[in-house]
């Protein structure tokens, strides 16, 4: 490739040069107004921001009036056509003035960042400002120590407290930190080395576009960087009137959170950013709604939030029916019982593998291997055995023989197993020995045997004549597969969790619950669970409270979170990996920012050794060498375990370290502070300390600078890259060196076979190393089939929540304009047109008016607007017309009326003299469910009760859509379980689950709209009584909801739980999975059928499109 990527650059160019190109004249313009803003006085600097702001103002005043008056004829307006248009230029008139504001900010980003560097210029320079004291300093000087009051003037000093950790102001922005400042603005990512001042550089596109007044949103990675920058960078923009906030200070849906949305400039973390949307959108009033319009969005460490995290939705969920029972506990003795036969089986399998290799024999030895490998993959003896000369190249051998023509012999080789691990695909399947020997105990020895659906509905059909008695027997029969289902599903996360997931490793047990470590950052992610039953599983294993099954309220990708904002950008040290897909996904460039002084680290080539004990005795050689030259340390690991081990090592040598892994998480600020301290040495996860800095003192400049010791190459190339650059900042001295084993994960997975030969051949003793750039290359190659393999994973991911997306869209935009009311009006009259719409074109096909009657009648208590004859006659658009108008004039009457009939209850209970009401709750029903409403007692009085019928409208909205969507939510996630199985028809999952979930959706919504209409049409107050009337209260203790974030299984692990029919079984229930089970064959639309009408017995030929609403009807089936 680098070859390659040489010719390329040579006839296409260095596309870093040609960014830099480009941007390197307006560095020169920001450098020129800088040196002219020096001779203005401070006063004079401060009054740039409202200059801007207020030139930004002027060039959109004509389009701002416009909108005011759009929306004022809005109100006055009546028929559903001119609103709808009125509001499409309201929209249009929005875009312009977007549009007008980009190239604005553009305009004037030379002066306005030059501004804010002159503002860091003169804190660096004075201890003290003096400027004339505004209201906003007056607010300020009673929340913050920096600026105080003397008399008409305010005094900011340059220290200040960031996050517990008191600092001077010390920094002006470099130049290339300007060119950092001009990607962020451009809507791209600037790849910054560490060291360069990523939170410094974000100061210049947060001041200019926070002056638009829309809001500025800086995204961290956790809620320390967010506390931390959001106090560090506040008094840069203040100074200038601009409010700054972190959300993370403030409880969820708290007045305290709104108000920080409602600042200039807030901070936070990526999780409580996509948590609050998702809250918003579960709201009921406008007073719960924190989050605004998704403006700009800058994300710190984006590698780390918008592709590590990217595979974890968001999701807020809630208790479901029965979601406590499960039969984990149950199965757990019996797994652990199969998982300890088989161990004992391949302990004997692998001594007989040894010996027989040993004596020459390696055929049958190699059969035993792979028997192993295949039972035990990560069994330590095997892992240490494989490291052998030789050894790896026999299992391959054997490993192909056996997987030739389709797996065909690969039978012979797992009859003697209970169960077989795939681990690079994370499956399991259970053998016929295995079920055997689970089903010892039971009765019933197929209780671990799926049931053949198709089969055993033949044999009923065949058998019973009696249609009520051949249908209680397949309403057995499909009990019986869904228990089975869950029980088989159950037990294959069981063997997961006790075969694959290892504690301290993938998780770990604090406050008797289970963590899942982050395998990135190795930091916990709390709140974190594995789908699909694993967590629960897991939970078992470890024996402690395993937490009872939920179903989801709401729920969002952070791929399609972020997707939300007008302009998006990032900020890291390793995104140049992932560059094809920030792309891809996001349409964010990334450009290589140049550092501010040449990197002087010396970066090593890898230390390859056959077996883990070799490495780790070498790595702490090394390291106790550099700790006695007195050259700080930090120790990479990639998991608890191994930073457990080698703390244990270094204590044994008596060599003083601090530890930073995901037990001890909370120290981390505090550990890395220290890191940098002549002889300190740090064990710590392969990107620790991300967004803080290691300082070193000249010291230990001169004694060589920080040494890095990764311990194992990572899965992905960014994270040994952010390892690597904790050393050399800033043109600091310094070095970093992989240690990598055969034994590693990487290399037992995706490791090149050429690396295990080159060591075979060598013959390499025990404690040889190789060191060679071609290793290191061939290293960094199987970590770029696991990159491809991850971006595969997150990439489907996507495409299924697109999906959810597109609907989400609709319905959260459905509940916006209920919740404030401004165009729940036009969404009523749409309502009422498409449900007029549907009823007739439905009867009209089939030529039924009775029916027609009967629904109008039903869902709109009144009578048919058309006689029988005139329903034959007109066509349906006519019909369609007649119908919407008769509703809406009865639909006008009946509000009048409501608002009527409620008035002098209202007016009774606000003219008491007693009365201390504000919100009262006035209860309405339909005749069958009945609803509370809550309105303002004086606004309802003013009005003469419309207000309340406005609010009825307006509950009565949200309370539908909130129930359909749940319903709809939790057949979203079944059909996505189920149409896994299209696999084995040779078929795209994802296609399927397109089409069906359009079709679910359709019907959500056609029900849904006659739904709220019905009842906002029967709706009424059943008793006219002031007695009935209550005080509206908030409610104190809302319903328990978690928010959490799924690990997602990938496509093949989706695709092997649907073959163990685990799948739509999450739950200890039994579910219906609608339009998913086929009951009938499929027939095209275009197909002819030939219909038969059950009364008369006449029969027609037509096409199926045209005969489907005939059918159903009820009147005619489908003869052939």
């Amino acid at each position: 490739m680098g070859l390659l990527n040489t010719i390329i650059k040579t006839f296409v160019g260095d596309k870093t040069k040609k960014d830099l190109k480009q941007i390197s004249p307006l560095v020169d313009k920001i450098n020129k107004y800088q040196k002219d803003l020096e001779s203005l006085n401070h006063d004079k600097l401060r009054n740039k921001t409202e200059e801007f702001k207020s030139r930004l103002f002027e060039k959109n005043k004509m389009l701002f009036e416009k909108v005011d008056l759009l929306n004022k004829e809005v109100e006055t307006t009546e028929a559903i056509d001119e609103k709808e248009s009125l509001y499409k230029e309201i929209d249009k008139l929005n875009e312009d003035i977007q549009e007008n504001t980009d190239i604005f900010l553009n305009e004037i980003l030379p002066e306005a960042f030059a501004v804010i560097k002159e503002t860091a210029r003169r804190f660096v320079d004075n201890s003290k400002i003096k400027v004339k004291a505004t209201a906003y300093d007056r607010q300020l000087s009673q929340l913050k120590s920096y600026v105080n009051l003397t008399n008409d003037f305010s005094v900011w000093s340059n220290s200040w407290d960031a996050a517990g950790k008191p600092i001077t102001w010390d920094m002006v922005h470099y130049d290339v930190q300007l060119i950092g400042g001009i990607a962020l603005h451009q809507g791209k990512i600037a790849e910054m080395q560490t060291g360069e001042g990523k939170t410094l550089v974000a100061t210049l596109p947060v001041y200019l576009n926070a002056l638009t007044g829309k809001g500025v949103h800086l995204v961290t990675v956790n809620d320390y960087l967010a506390k931390r920058d959001s106090a560090w960078m506040a008094p840069l923009f203040e100074f200038h009137g601009l409010s700054v906030d972190c959300i993370d200070h403030h409880p969820p849906n708290s007045i305290e959170r709104r108000n920080a949305y409602r600042a200039d400039i807030t901070y936070g973390t990526n999780n409580e950013f996509g948590f609050d949307y998702l809250r918003d959108n579960m709201a009921h009033t406008v007073e719960d709604l924190v989050q605004p319009k998704h403006n700009f969005a800058i994300v710190d460490e984006v590698d780390s939030v918008l592709i590590d995290d990217a595979r974890t939705p968001l999701i807020i969920s809630g208790p479901t029916p029965r979601g406590d029972r499960h039969e984990f506990d149950v199965l757990k003795s019996k797994v652990n019982s199969l998982v300890t036969k088989q161990r004992n089986l391949l302990n004997n399998e692998l001594a007989e593998a040894k010996n027989k290799i040993k004596s020459g024999d390696n055929n049958e030895g190699g059969i035993n291997l792979l028997r192993v490998f295949r039972g035990l993959p990560k069994n330590m003896a095997l892992i240490k055995f494989l490291s052998e000369e030789g050894v790896k190249q026999l299992l391959q051998k054997t490993e192909n023989h056996y997987m030739q023509d389709n797996n065909r012999e690969m039978h012979i080789i797992d009859a003697e197993l209970y169960f077989v691990i795939d681990e690079k695909n994370n499956q399991i399947d259970l053998t016929d020995k295995g079920i055997e020997v689970l089903s010892q105990d039971n009765s019933d020895p197929n209780f671990f045997i799926l049931p053949d659906i198709g089969a055993e509905i033949a044999k009923i059909e065949s058998k019973t004549k009696d249609p009520k008695k051949e249908a209680k027997l397949k309403e057995e029969l499909f009990k019986d597969f869904d228990l089975k289902s869950e029980r088989i599903h159950s037990l294959n996360q069981l063997l997961k969790a006790y075969t694959l997931f290892e504690k301290d490793v993938e998780y770990v047990v604090m406050d008797n619950k289970v963590k899942i470590v982050d395998e990135q950052t190795g930091r916990i992610m709390e709140g974190r669970r594995y789908s699909d039953g694993l967590h629960q599983a897991i939970e078992a294993k470890e024996s402690v409270r395993i937490e009872a099954a939920t179903q989801t309220y709401a729920t969002i990708t952070l791929q399609n979170y972020f997707r939300m904002y007008q302009k998006l950008s990032g900020m890291t040290g390793t995104a140049i990996t992932e560059a094809g897909e920030f792309w891809e996904i996001y349409k964010l460039d990334v450009i290589e920012i140049p550092t501010n002084q040449p990197v002087a680290r010396k970066d090593e080539n890898d230390l390859i050794y056959k077996s883990k004990r070799e490495k780790y005795n070498a790595v702490i050689e090394m390291v106790s060498k550099f700790a006695s030259d007195g050259r700080p340390v930090l120790i990479g690991t990639t998991s608890v375990e191994i930073s457990e081990l080698l703390s244990k090592m270094l204590n044994i040598r008596k060599i003083k370290h601090n530890v930073l892994n995901a037990k001890l998480h909370k120290k981390e600020a505090e550990i890395v502070a220290e890191a940098g301290n002549p002889g300190i040495v740090t064990i710590a996860t392969n990107m620790a300390g991300r967004g803080t800095d290691i300082k070193l003192s000249q010291k230990v400049k001169d004694a060589g600078g920080l040494a890095i010791v990764g311990t194992e190459r990572h899965d992905s190339r960014r994270v040994d890259r952010q390892l690597r650059g904790r050393s050399g900042r800033q043109g600091d001295t310094g070095s970093s060196q992989f240690f990598v084993s055969l034994e590693d994960n990487l290399m037992r997975l995706f490791g090149s076979e050429r690396v295990a030969k080159v060591m075979d051949r060598m013959g390499l003793e025990d404690g040889e190393v190789i060191q060679h750039s071609m290793m290191t290359k061939s290293i960094e190659r199987a970590q770029k089939k696991v990159e491809e393999n991850n971006f595969g994973i997150r990439k489907r991911l996507l495409e299924y929540d697109d999906v959810m997306s597109s609907q989400r869209e609709v319905i959260y935009k459905r509940r916006r304009h209920a919740i404030d009311g401004s165009r729940l009006k036009l969404d009523i009259l749409n309502m009422l047109f498409d449900t007029c719409e549907e009823i007739v074109l439905i009867n009209k096909s089939a030529k039924d008016f009775k029916n027609f009657e009967f629904e109008v009648i039903s869902n709109f208590s009144m009578t048919s607007p058309v006689s029988e004859s005139e329903f034959e006659e007109i066509d349906e658009n006519k019909i369609t017309k007649k119908l919407y108008s008769d509703l809406l004039n009865h639909y006008n009457n009946k509000c009048q009326d409501n608002a009527n009939s409620a008035y002098p209850v209202i007016r009774e209970v606000f003219e008491r003299p007693d009365n201390k009401f504000e919100r009262i709750v006035v209860p309405f029903s339909d005749g069958v469910k009945s609803l509370n409403v809550v309105t303002d007692l004086k606004q309802a009085y003013q009005t003469n009760g419309k207000s309340l019928i406005n609010d009825f409208e307006r509950n009565i909205t949200l309370a539908i859509i909130d129930n359909s969507w749940k319903d709809h939510l939790r057949k979203m996630d079944e059909l996505k379980q189920s149409v896994q199985l299209a696999v084995h028809e040779q078929k795209d999952p994802l296609l399927i689950y397109k089409f069906e979930a359009f079709e679910l959706f359709k019907a959500m919504i056609s029900a849904l709209n006659k739904e709220i209409i019905s009842f906002l049409i029967k709706g009424s107050l059943p008793n006219q009584n002031a007695s009935t009337i209550q005080e509206a209260k908030r409610p104190n203790n809302k319903q328990k909801l978690k928010t959490s974030k799924d690990d997602i299984l990938n496509t093949e692990e989706m695709a092997e739980k649907a073959r163990s029919v685990g799948a739509g079984a999450s739950n200890s229930q039994q579910r219906i999975i609608e339009t998913i089970v086929r009951e009938k064959p499929k027939i095209g639309r275009n197909e002819r059928v030939t219909i038969k009408n059950v009364n008369t017995g006449e029969t027609k030929s037509l096409k199926f499109k045209q005969a489907e609403l005939m059918i159903k009807n009820g009147e005619w089936v489908i003869s052939s």
